[in-house]
């Protein structure tokens, strides 16, 4: 599903955040979201979950091999692989 992204902020939206910004830490009312200190029970991938897309990707062995020897028991090395290219694609496209 895609979604639509707004159009332009108004005037007001623009000064409301411009105020918003200007606005020392201590004066902000957090209380109606209040800090969580422990995420110690957090999930991750409950709200956002990219689609995955199948592949056949050739890597080298020793590269595979050290991927799966850095991950806990062996497991979720494929995750990390996707974590790896992921912050180079990020990385790489504010270079261009």
């Amino acid at each position: 599903m895609r979604k639509e992204t707004s159009g332009e902020l108004s005037k007001r939206q623009k000064a409301e955040i411009e105020d918003l910004a200007a606005l020392p830490d201590e004066r902000i009312d957090t209380s109606d979201i209040p800090e969580i200190p422990d995420w110690s029970g957090a999930r991750r991938g409950i709200l956002y979950r990219p689609v995955k897309q199948q592949i056949t990707l050739r890597l080298d062995a020793d590269v595979v091999a050290w991927f799966k020897t850095n991950a806990p028991g062996g497991r979720g090395y494929q995750t990390e692989i996707n974590r790896v290219l992921r912050q180079h694609a990020k990385t790489a496209s504010h270079h261009t």
